[in-house]
């Protein structure tokens, strides 16, 4: 996992399924149920989602303010379940807008808040996930 030293550590913690909560201690705490039941709850699929668009943004935010642009970015995660040979799979697709620069620019941006994004990091490789402008 490298050499370097941990920033930050937590813990989120479920012990019910997609039937109870999910949590994190001494923090957020979530109920959770399946997508395909009308019971009420986030879902993983709903957190991954989340998860990907907030690192994504928060990191182009801050390459934007390092280029001293005014935070316009915005990234749409759309995320499916499906059914694969072994039972399910997620299908993750990332649409980001940075309506202030041109194409290149936005290119180029793009690219470096990927090298740069913890979230997107750990998805980088998967054939089920796509990032694009």
């Amino acid at each position: 996992m490298g050499d370097y030293p941990s920033l930050y550590t937590t813990q989120a913690i479920n012990t019910d399924g997609l039937q109870g909560n999910t949590y994190v201690p001494g923090g957020l705490t979530v109920p959770v149920s399946s997508p395909l039941s009308a019971a009420p709850g986030t879902n993983p699929e709903q957190l991954i989602g989340l998860a990907l668009s907030t690192c994504l943004n928060a990191t182009l935010e801050l390459i934007e303010k390092e280029q001293r642009v005014p935070h316009q970015s915005t990234v749409v995660t759309t995320v499916k379940l499906s059914r694969d040979q072994q039972g399910y799979q997620f299908l993750v697709d990332a649409t980001v807008t940075i309506p202030e620069v041109d194409q290149d620019t936005a290119v180029a941006w793009l690219k470096l808040a990927e090298a740069r994004c913890p979230v997107a990091k750990l998805l980088a490789g998967s054939a089920n996930v796509t990032i694009h402008l």
